[in-house]
């Protein structure tokens, strides 16, 4: 998926993308990777919120199961189940978040479960970095429902 496409979608349906001035620096059904600036996301430490830094880790999370679901032209809402954040250290300025499926091999269980029942689970990571660190982790299960009438 092109990176503005996801860009300008997250933006117009989730709102708080825009405010947190979140940037898609990457797309891909391996990964996608998000970017967000200190300046929107500052906490009383100046460094940043840690609500915002597991934000932007949920949304790319969240994002590479819509991109992915996309390229394979399934029409789903996806909601994320449950999650755990760990910080490892203090971010200073602009950061990214990189997402990944966190067993590969498991995606092809979720489309048929999804294409099945009409509902599946997945699991999904992502790895905050800044300055070329990694600064924080999220791992975290999301749910697909199909949209499709056919599908449930």
């Amino acid at each position: 998926m092109n990176p503005r496409v996801l860009e300008q979608y997250l933006h117009e349906q989730i709102p708080l993308s825009q405010a947190m001035q979140i940037r898609v620096i990457e797309a891909e059904e391996e990964r996608v990777i998000l970017s967000a600036p200190l300046a929107p996301n500052i906490n009383h430490t100046e460094s940043v919120f840690g609500g915002s830094a597991s934000a932007v880790a949920i949304l790319a999370a969240w994002s590479i199961i819509h991109v992915r679901l996309k390229s394979d032209g399934i029409a789903s809402s996806i909601v994320i189940q449950s999650n755990s954040m760990s910080y490892e250290r203090p971010i200073y300025g602009t950061f990214t978040a990189c997402s990944f499926i966190t067993q590969p091999e498991a995606w092809e269980v979720f489309l048929r479960t999804l294409l099945r029942r009409g509902r599946a689970r997945i699991s999904v990571s992502s790895v905050l970095e800044y300055e070329n660190q990694s600064v924080g982790k999220f791992a975290g299960n999301f749910v697909a429902i199909g949209t499709n009438p056919t599908m449930l």
